[in-house]
């Protein structure tokens, strides 16, 4: 029986109300793993679910459906990796022959490492059969990366670095090899 004053008794709610907040990330972090291990198609929410200690019913609660989930595993790992990018173009007045490279490196830098090289395979590979998750790695990488170069050419146009003409073109020329 607890003493009063005694924070045992609180602190069940507590560890259960933390427990319940990390849930989405942790099945998001259990279904990068299933996903990058069998793909998008051979994936199993039972799978996902066990890995990340829940049921599958929970993790219906926090994502209705797989292509849901695939979603916020692509938005996780991605958005994580854009972010630095994203401050290596944060000053776009800076001239652009020293800004492309850095962006670039940057770019193949953040492309090569982590589980990043296995979420691109995956989108790529399961692009065909399910053309609403190139729209993940679309919006979520190439149009980012994209917009970043674009923004840094049109400052670059405006100092008269830069011919004019279509800054996307242009920035398209410069990341599609790389993208």
């Amino acid at each position: 029986m607890a003493k009063p004053g005694n924070d045992t008794i609180g602190a069940e709610p507590r560890r259960r109300q933390r427990r319940k907040d990390a849930r989405p990330s942790e099945i998001v972090e259990a279904a990068i793993e299933i996903f990058g291990e069998r793909g998008f198609g051979a994936a199993r929410l039972e799978d996902v679910a066990r890995r990340a200690g829940v049921s599958k019913g929970t993790v219906f609660v926090y994502f209705p459906t797989k292509e849901d989930l695939f979603r916020a595993v692509a938005q996780t790992v991605l958005t994580s990796h854009l972010e630095r990018l994203s401050s290596v173009a944060a000053n776009l007045d800076r001239p652009l022959t020293e800004l492309v490279p850095l962006l670039l490196a940057q770019a193949a830098a953040v492309i090569g490492e982590g589980r990043l090289p296995a979420m691109m395979r995956l989108l790529i590979a399961e692009s065909h059969k399910f053309p609403d998750l190139a729209r993940v790695w679309h919006d979520e990488v190439v149009s980012k990366v994209l917009g970043l170069v674009t923004a840094a050419i049109e400052r670059a146009q405006a100092r008269g670095e830069v011919r004019p003409g279509n800054a996307r073109l242009y920035a398209f020329s410069i990341v599609s090899p790389m993208l």
